[in-house]
């Protein structure tokens, strides 16, 4: 059965992630049989980890604040989690799928595959998004 994705709902969720009148920071989706729809959302980095387990796709949308000292920033990435027991036939699904959820997510600055709970850490996912661009005035004090 073709994949689905409930877009009002899901972009419900993903503007609240980009709303800075918000605490919600980030929201996880996930499949409702072949719906994709939202299935949590927090304001701790490690809540969202916790919801990356070895038996389930994820796909999440994270607001990370940025920046230095002079300029602080929100950047947001769209993380697809592949657990390790996820099935082939799951794993081979997830390109054409996150093309859906792409549908609704559409402003990120970096995306990641992630199928190694390492690159899970919040320090790396900042680093990474630090890299796509803007101003860094801790440079100039080195």
């Amino acid at each position: 059965m073709a994949t689905k994705i409930d877009k009002e709902a899901c972009r419900e969720s993903y503007n609240m992630v980009r709303d800075d009148n918000t605490d919600v920071n980030w929201v996880v989706f996930k499949y409702d049989g072949s719906t994709i729809v939202p299935d949590s959302q927090g304001t701790s980095y490690d809540e969202f980890k916790l919801q990356c387990t070895n038996d389930r796709i994820v796909y999440g949308f994270h607001r990370i604040i940025t920046g230095d000292a002079m300029s602080k920033r929100a950047k947001f990435a769209l993380i697809t989690w592949i657990g390790d027991e996820v099935t082939v036939l799951q794993r081979a699904k997830v390109s054409t799928d996150k093309s859906l959820v792409k549908e609704v997510v559409q402003n990120f600055a970096k995306e990641f595959v992630i199928c190694d709970p390492h690159e899970l850490a919040e320090d790396y996912i900042k680093q990474e998004l630090e890299k796509t661009g803007g101003a860094n005035y801790d440079a100039q004090l080195k």
